[in-house]
C-alpha cells in the first residue's frame, strides 16, 4: 500500500500533459513585455514609486510576487521521495554532474565568450558585467516545476523525476550562494555577499519551509483535497511570474526600445547551453546504460533553469534596471519553445537510444 506521500508523489507526476497556458507561455511573456514597456512609458511615476518600496535592499512587491511564484511549485516536491534515488543511481549521478558541475560553468564560459568578447561591440559597455551575472544566475540552479511537465511529455519515469527534483532542491539550499559567488568572482564581478545570502534565505530557504508545511497540512486532509488544492494554486505561479515581468519591463522598457538587439544577443548563449547540456546528459545516460524513460527527464532537468529564482535574485542583487534582470527574463522568454523542441528530439531519437 502506498503511503500518503508516495501516493501524492505519483499523483503529482501523473497529471495531464502541458496545459494551454503553459504551452503558450512564450506568448504570454511577449504580451507582458509589450504591456510593461507601454505602461512604463505611460505611467513612469507609478513604477518609480513601486521601485522605491524597499526594505533591506529587498523590493517588497517583487518579494511577495516571488513567494507566490515559487511556493506553489515547491508544494509539489516530496522530499520524502529522496530514498528513491538509489533505484536509478546512474541517471541521478549523470544529472547531478550536468546540473551542478557542467551547466553553471559552461554558461559562465559562454557568457564570457559571447557577451564580453564577440557581442561586446553591440552591447552597452556599462552593462556587460551585469549581463554576464544574469546569465550565471540563470544557469546556477535547475528547474523545479516545469520539469514535471517535460517528463510527462517524454514518458519519463515519474519517481525518478520526483526524487531528482527533491535532491536538486536539497542541494540548492546550501550550494546556490557559494556557486553563484564563485562564478561571479571568477568573472571579476563584485559579489554582494550580504544581499546574496539574504536572497537565498528569502527565495529558497523560507519558501521551501513554508511549502513543505503547507504540503503536510494539505495531505492531512486527504489525497483528493491535496490534488484539488494543487489545481487551484498552480496558476498562481505563472500569474505572479507574468506580473513580475510587467514590472521588470516597465523599468527596462526605455533601454529595450533603444537597443532591441540586446534580447536576441542574450538569447544565443542561453540556447547553446540548453542544447549542449541536454545532449550531454542524454548521451551520458546512454553511455552508462540507463533506460530511455530516465534519460529523457535527466536530459531535460540537466538543461533546465530555475528562472523564477534567477529573476528574483537578479533583482535583489542588481536591481530592476540592471542588465542581469534583463538577461534572466530572456531565459523566461525562450524556455518553453526550446524545452518543447528538446522533448521532441529525445522522443524521436528513442530508437537510436535503445539500439546501444
Amino acid at each position: 500500500m502506498n503511503t500518503p506521500n508516495v501516493a501524492a508523489s505519483r499523483s503529482t507526476a501523473s497529471k495531464p500533459a502541458i496545459s494551454f497556458f503553459e504551452r503558450y507561455l512564450t506568448v504570454w511573456v511577449a504580451l507582458c513585455i509589450v504591456a510593461g514597456i507601454v505602461l512604463g512609458q505611460i505611467l513612469p511615476g507609478v513604477f518609480q514609486t513601486i521601485g522605491r518600496m524597499e526594505y533591506a535592499q529587498v523590493n517588497l512587491p517583487v518579494g511577495l510576487l516571488i513567494w507566490v511564484m515559487i511556493i506553489p511549485m515547491l508544494v509539489k516536491v516530496d522530499f520524502g521521495s529522496l530514498h528513491e534515488v538509489r533505484q536509478h543511481i546512474k541517471g541521478i549521478g549523470v544529472t547531478l554532474v550536468v546540473n551542478w558541475l557542467v551547466k553553471p560553468f559552461s554558461m559562465a564560459l559562454l557568457a564570457w565568450i559571447f557577451i564580453k568578447h564577440l557581442f561586446a561591440p553591440m552591447l552597452p559597455a556599462a552593462q556587460l558585467d551585469s549581463y554576464v551575472a544574469g546569465l550565471i544566475l540563470l544557469a546556477a540552479a535547475p528547474c523545479t516545476a516545469m520539469v514535471f511537465v517535460w517528463s510527462r511529455l517524454t514518458g519519463g519515469d515519474p519517481l525518478f523525476t520526483l526524487s531528482q527534483v527533491a535532491l536538486n532542491d536539497s542541494i540548492m539550499v546550501v550550494a546556490f550562494a557559494p556557486l553563484v559567488g564563485l562564478l561571479l568572482g571568477i568573472s571579476a564581478i563584485t559579489v554582494p555577499w550580504a544581499t546574496l545570502l539574504t536572497s537565498v534565505a528569502l527565495y529558497i530557504v523560507i519558501p521551501v519551509v513554508l511549502a513543505q508545511i503547507l504540503r503536510k497540512l494539505l495531505l492531512a486532509r486527504g489525497q483528493a483535497s491535496f490534488d484539488a488544492a494543487l489545481a487551484k494554486i498552480g496558476p498562481w505561479s505563472i500569474t505572479a511570474l507574468l506580473a513580475t515581468l510587467v514590472l521588470l519591463f516597465a523599468f527596462q522598457g526605455e533601454a529595450i526600445l533603444k537597443q532591441p538587439l540586446v534580447i536576441v544577443l542574450l538569447a544565443i548563449p542561453i540556447l547553446i547551453q540548453v542544447f549542449f547540456n541536454s545532449a550531454l546528459a542524454y548521451w551520458l545516460n546512454r553511455a552508462v546504460g540507463e533506460t530511455h524513460n530516465v534519460a529523457c527527464p535527466s536530459a531535460l532537468i540537466g538543461a533546465s533553469n530555475f528562472f523564477e529564482l534567477a529573476v528574483a535574485t537578479a533583482i535583489g542583487l542588481f536591481g530592476f534596471n540592471s542588465g542581469a534582470a534583463l538577461a534572466t527574463v530572456v531565459g523566461v522568454l525562450i524556455e518553453v519553445p526550446v524545452m518543447l523542441l528538446v522533448v521532441r528530439i529525445v522522443n524521436r531519437s528513442k530508437d537510436w537510444y535503445e539500439c546501444a
